[in-house]
């Protein structure tokens, strides 16, 4: 597996767990801008491509010259200061673009932010299926008091993890969280001492996962996705969809085949992992 296209991000594969973590280490402080937005294009190529890949693990121990430790802080908004306003929006929809492929992702997606986490770094959590904050944490969307809003999926989905008031809350005010208080409203989903206990805990669900159908993870994960906010005859139809295809795939019987050995927690030989297309087909 190459990895030498992610330039500006720094992943490392093993294998063992079929586990990619994703450590942030770049600009001034884990800025995001047009280098990373190509960088990260190229990580979702390969997660996309790649089906060894079943866990991506992101965080950063990024430490700024007062000491204090970064996750994300914010967009690189320097780049845009000579950009017209057409650029200005074309630049926001790809970011927008890119969150959605990073949220549909077929794999577990776990995030352990640690440290400032401002702005995109925020919505970044959005992308992920699970959170798992270290207590030197802090959340904050500083974007209305730069004229702007968050505009890579913040504003349209933060209200569906944290529910609307806490959503405004934290989009018209600016006001700073800590990992507590980001827990107690959905916003992570565990609070763990530091980056260590973060990724032992994120390595364990990761060692989970490892085992399982690779075609039953992505299609329950595009299942619920679709299914969000739908009427209840189209969750079912959904759910439906995603079934099928693990009985096409043949993991279905492979699983009625090896219960067993499943029980002893053994992964069976699963099939390469197809994906979900709720209109019907599927992709390997």
């Amino acid at each position: 597996m190459d990895l030498s296209a992610i330039e500006g991000l720094h992943p490392t594969h093993d294998a063992q767990r079929h586990l990619l973590t994703l450590e942030l280490d770049h600009g001034k402080a884990n800025e995001m801008g047009t280098v990373q937005l190509d960088a990260f294009d190229a990580l979702c190529d390969l997660v996309e491509k790649d089906d060894s890949i079943r866990t991506l693990v992101t965080t950063s121990r990024r430490i700024s010259k007062r000491g204090k430790p970064i996750f994300i802080a914010g967009a690189n908004v320097t780049e845009r200061v000579d950009w017209d306003p057409q650029r200005v929006k074309a630049h926001v929809l790809r970011q927008r673009a890119l969150m959605v492929r990073l949220r549909h992702l077929p794999v577990f997606n776990v995030v352990v932010p640690s440290g400032v986490t401002l702005g995109w770094g925020t919505e970044y959590l959005l992308t992920g299926d699970y959170s798992i904050s270290t207590r030197a944490a802090s959340f904050a969307l500083p974007e209305t008091g730069l004229g702007i809003l968050p505009g890579a999926r913040g504003t349209a989905e933060l209200a569906s993890l944290v529910g609307p008031a806490h959503a405004v809350r934290l989009g018209v005010t600016g006001e700073s969280i800590d990992a507590d208080e980001a827990a107690r409203i959905g916003l992570v989903q565990e609070v763990v001492a530091d980056v260590d206990a973060g990724l032992e805990r994120a390595y364990a669900l990761a060692t989970l996962v490892a085992k399982k159908s690779p075609t039953a993870v992505a299609a329950y994960k595009a299942a619920m996705l679709a299914a969000s906010g739908q009427p209840e005859n189209v969750r079912l139809d959904a759910e439906r969809q995603a079934y099928e295809l693990t009985v096409k795939v043949g993991d279905a019987a492979t699983g009625r085949a090896h219960f067993a050995a499943i029980r002893e927690g053994k992964a069976p030989p699963w099939a390469p992992r197809a994906t979900l297309d709720l209109g019907g087909d599927t992709e390997g």
